[in-house]
Order: structure tokens, then sequence, then C-alpha cells
């Protein structure tokens, strides 16, 4: 799945030279987190979101360091920090440059940019140009409608029992064979051996993932010694 797919667009962009106030009344108006500030043709040159009007004087939250870790840090971030809390034009206290993708991009590229530079949102970018964007609750929507479903016809307990021991013997955790599974009528139930607490929740997810399931019971037996789950 492409992010030009799942984005919201239109995308509601604000300009470099507008006003702090402005910006915030057209988040809450349009109850969006974020603003993509663009220019007149339309091309992505900064972000601002929620965050950026946190550390804010009229606020009392501006960051207060001691005067020694100020001269550590050096003149150029203690005043980029005095702008960021006292501008009030957006061009002062956006972000940039900015962490954008491509319309073809994958979900996993959008995860990984948002995990990588700890960000919410990603705008979507051609040609420059910004044409959408992801946040991470349009992830949280994607991933609703991708999870199995329970459907009102018959579970086929043979389909979901392959489902499961295929899922578990892929995974590295699982100690390949280790684990079997019992299915009757949609309720599932693991046997086997783990050396791991922490290999019962995976496995219980394993098999709850799987459409069709209704219940799992857990029958698996924690054994201290890795050996001695080998050989036996």
């Amino acid at each position: 799945m492409q992010a030009e797919s799942i984005m919201t667009k239109p995308v509601i962009t604000t300009d470099a030279n507008a006003t702090i106030e402005q910006a915030v009344e057209l988040m809450l108006s349009n109850k969006v987190s974020c603003l993509p500030v663009a220019d007149s043709d339309g091309t992505l040159i900064g972000i601002v979101s929620k965050s950026d009007f946190l550390r804010r004087e009229e606020l009392g939250t501006q960051r207060v360091r001691p005067r020694w870790l100020e001269f550590d840090l050096g003149p150029g971030t203690v005043a980029e920090d005095y702008a960021r809390s006292n501008g009030r034009i957006i061009h002062q206290v956006m972000t940039t440059p900015v962490i954008s993708a491509p319309p073809g991009a994958s979900i996993a590229d959008i995860v990984d940019l948002m995990m990588q530079h700890r960000i919410n949102n990603v705008p979507i970018v051609d040609r420059e140009r910004v044409v959408g964007i992801i946040t991470r609750t349009d992830l949280l929507l994607v991933l609703i409608r991708a999870m199995p479903k329970q459907g009102t016809t018959p579970p086929d307990d043979d389909l979901i029992r392959n489902a499961i021991l295929a899922e578990l013997q892929s995974q590295t955790w699982s100690g390949g064979d280790l684990i079997d599974v019992r299915v009757s009528d949609g309720l599932v139930e693991l046997k086997g051996a783990i050396v791991d607490e922490r290999q019962r929740k995976a496995a219980i997810v394993a098999a709850e993932k799987v459409a069709g399931v209704g219940q799992v019971k857990d029958g698996l037996l924690l054994r201290t010694d890795p050996l001695s789950v080998m050989v036996s």
C-alpha cells in the first residue's frame, strides 16, 4: 500500500508570513495537529505542529536553562529557542527542512520516517509541491481496516491451524516446532514448551491475529532449561 492511497488530501496549509494566531485558529477550526507551510506555488518550505506552540513565553513555558548550560550549548541553540518561544510569525517558528515522502512511498517507509525522526506527521510531496499528508491517525485508520474481522460463516479449523503454525514457524522466537496448535470450532489451544514468558504473550498474539479464531487457550509450559526443551 502506497502513501498516496491513505494520505489526507487536500492539505490545509499556511503561509510563512502568517501570524501564530492565524495558524492556531486554522488548526483549531479544521481540527488538525499540524500545518505544512507552503509558498504561493504550493512548494513545501516548512511545517508547524501543536508541539511548536507549547514552549511559549505567553504561557510561561519557555525553555529555561542554567547559564553554564547555555554557555556550553552555544549562542546558536539558545537563540533558536528564544525565537521559537517569542516569534510571532510562522517562518520564525516553523521546522525546516521538512521530513517528507513521495506519493509512491510505502506505509513501512512512512512509519520508518516517523520512528527515526520522532515525528507524528509526514507531508507527501510530488515535484516539491505538497499533495497530501499522513498522520499517525491515518495509520491507525489503516490498521483498523486491515485487522481480521470475525465472519458469520463457521470457521475452518484446518485452515486456522495451518495459518497459526505458519505464522509461528516464520518467527525466530517461537522455537520452530516446540509450540503445537489444536483447533476446534474456532477455539485454539496452544500446547508445548517455552523458555521465556514473553514467548507466551507473542504466541497468543500470533494465534489471535488469524481470522476465524474465537478464543485462545494457553496450555504452554515454561521450562527454565532450554536444553530440556530441545530434548523433550
